[in-house]
């Protein structure tokens, strides 16, 4: 039978395993009421609004 002959380092074991543990980048939408950027299922930063209605007060800019 096939034996690894040393043990196998941490460093190279974690080299090797650093691939499987990758996040992928969250989906980021446009806010359809004011189009900026944001993550989805979440209150938009620049205007308060989600699903349609206002949850967050937020002071407009000049």
């Amino acid at each position: 039978m096939a034996v690894p002959k040393r043990k196998v380092s941490g460093a190279r074991r974690d080299k090797r395993r650093s691939s499987h543990w990758k996040l992928a980048i969250p989906g980021v939408v446009a806010c359809p009421k004011c189009g900026e950027p944001r993550l989805p299922h979440r209150a938009c930063k620049a205007c308060g609004f989600y699903n349609g209605r206002e949850v967050i007060a937020v002071e407009s800019a000049k």
